[in-house]
């Protein structure tokens, strides 16, 4: 049968439209493929090639506010196993489990793993450079030195509960190194090769490197002059009482920026491993929770003065040793009591039934309003995991006994950063401001700052007025009253004693205390505030006074003088009581002669050096006061003009 000529033409024609519609969607398609998709299957075809040797980014540093490191880095060496670039993974597996100290057969399985990169840990991970260079010499194909560091703190256990520690993998696990560890670790960076499907390396392919991002530094409100002194007086404490535990805290009461702040035990944040996880994980200033003692009865006293309850000077109260309250008698520590005072002496004696008056006075509601809004029951949002909230009676089952309790620091439960705050508060004008650490964040390079934190003022809790007056109670409780111990010639410390019971499944424990003071100074215009609680001291008499108020006392005054605040001329004099000393007023000796010097009587020792005849210098100053018998140091030159 024949086909006309129009219907081969015609399939001719549906031929060549069939083709060329293949060779369209061919060649749309290679247009695609090489136009479009051709980067994304490059890059895919590059990764199927390519092995990455990371490298890490260094983690920022962290400073205190003068600059001095407290957390940097060092270099230390990670040792990676390309396994199918390995030649001869027996002698391979043999060299490095001599270099590195592992078991021959765990080197074997590293070497000979199917993986593309494997990471000889832990014996390889994070290697001093000496142990890194004995590696690289050996030369072996498939085995690579990837450069790594870790975390050094060069002053040990040194602020070690809030610094924390950064694990294996530079990744920070507690402390500000936990809290801050998005700014801090940065972003790594790696060396790119190429291989082949055997693991090869590919010789025309040159190798790709992408630089690390290095973390933020960290800047702290932290002054390591103050925490040094804090570090020293709680390692004293530690070595003369033996306690369960210790806790310190500084802070700027204008700010709430965290000056010092340590706990004992203490560990070494390289050496975590070496202790016991209750030991690192529990940052006590912020962490523990516990009944406050007599250092709660500032916040009783700042309401009551606040809502006009109570003329510490006018109004006045007798203590026969007790007071009854709903059929209880509550106790001073005092056995006999006080006897008639005004409540100026109530507050200086720390005399617990005159302040469950004050607390009757305000009233449940009244009370706990200021109790709340001086920050109890709440968190103060200081920087820090960990952070307790404290525990407050509900209001509804407050009854009179509950209020009584209340007014003097029993059965309720606070965290030391809480009062803390709440005192800074009380003697600052009445502002609660939030504690903080992180004070601002610093370019790694150039030093500069990118960000910074400025002070939060949550609110003000009492007038100006009110905060005056407390600041000269407090400031008479040391000079005249229970806080004597705490005393220091020329800074106006004031300050509260607390010594509160340690509770155990719903009981008092017996001779187990928590002996606390909390101090400021100077009274006129308080630069610092300084809380100690040392738990549970043994071989001592069991009172804050005795114990703490000495410690914060030399904390304060240290750091005043290293802070480089004047001392003041205006101060309360100091009520004596045995087996204190009295003070002796430096005289002024500039300008005196030899003969004036030794022909005159002090009671004071005197060293004389300089071969002039007149004193031109002497130390200490003119008007400061020391102990009866001190030495006071003379240099003798020649008489200066205007000198008579």
């Amino acid at each position: 049968m024949r086909v006309s000529n129009v219907t081969v033409k015609k399939r001719l024609i549906l031929v060549f439209f069939i083709g060329l519609a293949v060779f369209l969607t061919i060649a749309f398609r290679l247009g695609y493929v090489q136009f479009v998709l051709g980067d994304w299957l490059t890059d895919l075809a590059e990764d199927s090639w390519s092995r990455d040797v990371p490298f890490e980014a260094k983690r920022g540093e962290i400073v205190d506010r003068n600059g001095i490191v407290l957390a940097t880095n060092v270099s230390s060496p990670s040792v990676l196993v390309v396994p199918k670039q390995v030649k001869d993974p027996s002698g391979t597996a043999e060299k490095l489990a001599a270099t590195l100290n592992m078991d021959l057969q765990r080197a074997y399985e590293m070497v000979t793993k199917n993986a593309s990169i494997v990471r000889v840990s832990p014996e390889g991970r994070k290697i001093d450079k000496d142990k890194a260079d004995e590696v690289r010499d050996l030369r072996l194909p498939g085995v690579y030195i990837a450069e790594d560091s870790k975390r050094h703190y060069p002053f040990g256990s040194y602020l070690s509960h809030v610094l924390g520690f950064a694990g294996i993998d530079n990744q920070g696990l507690t402390g500000l190194e936990s809290y801050y560890d998005d700014y801090l670790k940065g972003e790594r960076g790696y060396v790119s090769f190429f291989a082949t499907a055997k693991g090869n390396r590919m010789p025309n392919h040159a190798d790709e490197y992408k630089a690390p991002s290095d973390g933020l530094d960290l800047g702290l409100t932290i002054d390591s002059r103050v925490q040094t002194i804090i570090e020293r007086e709680l390692d004293i404490a530690e070595a003369k009482y033996n306690p369960d535990g210790a806790i310190a805290i500084a802070m700027n009461p204008n700010t709430g920026e965290i000056l010092g702040m340590s706990s004992r035990p203490h560990y070494n944040p390289e050496e975590f491993r070496e202790v016991e996880p209750e030991i690192y994980n529990q940052n006590k200033p912020v962490w523990m929770q516990y009944e406050p003692g007599s250092t709660f009865k500032i916040i009783t006293l700042s309401a009551a003065i606040e809502e006009g309850e109570v003329d510490l000077l006018e109004d006045t109260f007798y203590d026969p040793g007790y007071i009854n309250v709903a059929g209880r008698n509550l106790r001073c520590w005092k056995k006999g009591g006080h006897g008639s005072q005004t409540f100026l002496e109530v507050v200086q004696n720390s005399c617990n039934p005159g302040f469950v008056v004050l607390g009757e006075r305000l009233g449940t509601d009244r009370l706990f309003d200021y109790i709340e809004d001086f920050g109890f029951g709440e968190k103060t949002g200081i920087d820090l995991q960990g952070e307790g909230t404290g525990i407050l009676f509900n209001r509804d089952n407050v009854g009179p006994l509950e209020l009584a309790t209340t007014a003097f620091g029993q059965g309720v439960a606070v965290t030391p950063i809480q009062q803390v705050a709440a005192v800074a508060a009380a003697v600052n004008g009445g502002y609660l401001y939030e504690p903080y650490l992180a004070k601002e964040w610093l370019d790694p390079i150039t030093g500069e700052v990118v960000d910074s934190k400025a002070p939060v003022m949550k609110r003000q809790v009492v007038s100006q007025e009110t905060s005056d007056q407390v600041r000269h109670a407090l400031e008479t409780v040391v000079a005249q009253g229970t806080g004597k111990n705490a005393f220091v010639e020329g800074y106006r410390i004031g300050g509260k004693t607390g010594t509160a019971q340690k509770a155990k499944d719903g009981r008092y424990l017996e001779n187990n205390y928590i002996l606390s003071f909390i101090g400021f100074a100077p009274a006129d215009d308080p630069q610092i505030v300084v809380y100690v609680a040392i738990d549970n001291p043994k071989d001592t008499i069991q009172y804050g006074g005795q114990v703490a108020a000495p410690i914060v006392g030399t904390i304060i005054g240290d750091s005043l003088r290293a802070m480089g605040v004047e001392k003041r001329s205006n101060q309360i004099e100091k009520e004596l009581t045995w087996p204190d000393e009295p003070l002796v007023e430096v005289p002024d000796m500039i300008g005196r002669s030899r003969r004036e010097v030794h022909e005159s009587y002090y009671e004071l020792q005197v060293d004389a050096s300089g071969e002039g005849t007149h004193v031109v210098t002497q130390s200490p100053q003119a008007g400061e006061k020391v102990k009866a018998g001190s030495t006071i140091r003379l240099y003798m030159g020649d008489k200066q003009e205007g000198n008579d």
